[in-house]
């Protein structure tokens, strides 16, 4: 007869934010059916079967006012599962300082976020998501995760665009993933036309933005890069409650950044129309780049000449082989390209149609197999050749048949091989 067992478990109801209660019969022998461990902790996640401890987290208010507290939310979970998965876990419960309490507090975390840290924990699957990809990833890097943390490092690669690579870099940078913030610096550099003048840029720190105007690398005219710092200072002077007049706006952008923005890369036009009337350079400094662009300066120009490598077509050959110590066969380049064993990349300031593409090893390889169908043809002409000189007693005119027959069989081999050669290049 079989034996079962009824557990009582607590269901809250996140969007009326009431508890209700059901009754969970599970039957005795219920790990028979799991023949994987991993199914059978999956079947005991976020359940009070065999549970021993419990987190309390802010849950969501469903809505309402932010001056309404948060109703807590209740997770329970198993302590042996939990650190086995994570050296955090395994110290908080197992260490030398464990905590003996069977209800564990975090008021730094978000329900919905633990519960996919500890989805994975228990069935080595997550469901991520734009809202808690960042949260999740601050908890796997918290409970020293690492496999989770890859798997939120891949998401947001996948996910990267201009509309967001200002929200992804910061926690990148935090998190210290540098593939993923190289990745974000690959992206404002290729379209630093359409980032600084996101809606994201006129919200960055201070730092970020000299960060991004001292990159080497960005497709942006300097003038249109000017009028973003320009912008994003006057956002900052309203959010500091700060009076516009004066140096207030070369006092928030800072010396730094001033100096960063390479204004002989400005054409004589765009500098006179656009720079002066912002109040950020100083009427020395206006005189001085007016002098440049007119051939009479006589003392150093504070501000550099150098033009920015993403502002001009950039081609780069990569070769690439498995004996290379410097890229290897399969490499991600910076052009997010996986390079196999030739590669090319190319960066260009504007918009391009690319006309066509020529395979050079193909048209070597294409040669190649045309030399050796010739030389197989030479040598089957060579060998009927030697075959019609022991048979004298043919005549003339069947001879010259075969000739004729022969020599048209060549022909349309080659001229079938020249079409395969040529469809194939095309």
């Amino acid at each position: 007869m079989l034996v079962r067992h009824t557990h009582l478990a607590l269901v809250f109801d996140s969007e009326e934010e009431n508890k209700t209660i059901r009754m969970a019969s599970v039957e005795e022998t219920w790990q028979t059916k799991l023949s994987t461990v991993r199914e059978r902790t999956t079947f005991v996640f976020n359940s009070e079967l065999l549970s021993d401890v419990k987190f309390v987290v802010p849950g969501s208010n469903g809505g309402q006012s932010k001056k309404r507290k948060k109703a807590e939310m209740v997770i329970p979970a198993h302590k042996f599962v939990l650190a086995i998965s994570s050296p955090v876990f395994y110290s908080m419960f197992f260490g030398q300082l464990a905590d003996t309490s069977d209800t564990i507090e975090l008021p730094d975390c978000e329900y919905e976020s633990l519960l996919e840290l500890f989805r994975f924990l228990y069935s080595e699957e997550v469901n991520l998501n734009a809202n808690n990809v960042m949260q999740v990833f601050y908890l796997a890097k918290k409970y020293m995760v690492p496999s989770l943390a890859v798997k939120c490092s891949e998401y947001l690669r996948d996910s990267l665009e201009v509309s967001n690579v200002f929200s992804i870099l910061p926690h990148a940078q935090k998190f210290e993933d540098k593939d993923l913030e190289e990745q974000c610096w690959t992206l404002i550099e290729t379209h630093a036309a359409e980032v600084v003048t996101s809606n994201e840029f006129v919200t960055l720190e201070r730092s970020l933005v000299e960060a991004v105007v001292k990159r080497e690398r960005l497709c942006v005219k300097e003038v249109e890069l000017f009028k973003a710092i320009d912008c994003w200072a006057s956002k900052e002077i309203e959010r500091q409650g700060l009076s516009a007049g004066g140096n207030v706006k070369r006092q928030i952008i800072g010396e730094e950044i001033v100096k960063a923005i390479r204004f002989p890369l400005m054409s004589q036009k765009e500098f006179a129309s656009v720079v002066p009337e912002h109040n950020i350079l100083t009427m020395k400094e206006v005189g001085d780049m007016m002098k440049y662009y007119n051939d009479v300066l006589t003392t150093p120009l504070p501000f550099t000449r150098a033009k920015r490598l993403g502002s001009s077509l950039q081609c780069h050959r990569v070769r690439c082989s498995a004996g290379s110590s410097r890229v290897t066969v399969g490499d991600r380049l910076r052009s997010g390209i996986v390079v196999r064993k030739y590669g090319i990349t190319m960066m260009t300031n504007k918009a391009i149609l690319l006309h066509g593409v020529q395979y050079y090893m193909a048209v070597k390889l294409a040669c190649a197999q045309l030399t050796l169908k010739l030389s197989k043809i030479a040598k089957l002409a060579l060998s009927w050749s030697n075959s019609q000189e022991h048979m004298p007693h043919r005549s003339a005119k069947l001879k010259k048949v075969e000739k004729t027959i022969f020599i048209a069989l060549m022909c349309c081999l080659i001229v079938q091989f020249i079409y395969k050669v040529v469809k194939h290049i095309r």
